[in-house]
């Protein structure tokens, strides 16, 4: 029977939330495109995004790979959260820090 550890459920809830945003940004809706381009990043940009995001979604589904995915979460989520930091967006910069402080506890579930 499969008893997964609260590490292996919050790797599972993170995957999902990469997965999601990496679709989003794939579809690029128009605000994500208002987003970026305030940002000042190139119009195209978003797709890239999404290409990462969903490769840490993928990384982090497979317990192999589950490692490699925690360090691109973290850095994805780092870039994102100074992103948004440097443009004065504070609270949506919140989310972001808690996701960080969960990659801690997901990340047991990869050195098991």
């Amino acid at each position: 029977m499969f008893d997964p550890s609260f590490s292996e459920i919050l790797a599972f809830v993170i995957t999902g939330i990469f997965a999601a945003s990496g679709l989003v940004h794939l579809a690029g809706p128009g605000f994500v495109h208002r987003a970026y381009e305030r940002w000042g990043f190139p119009a195209d940009f978003h797709r890239v995004t999404a290409v990462i995001e969903l490769l840490t979604a993928a990384f982090l589904a497979e317990p192999t790979t589950r490692l490699w995915g925690v360090i691109l979460a973290a850095m994805v989520i780092f870039v994102a959260v100074v992103t948004l930091l440097q443009n004065r967006q504070y609270a949506w910069s919140v989310p972001g820090i808690v996701l960080l402080i969960a990659l801690i506890p997901a990340s047991a579930s990869a050195l098991a």
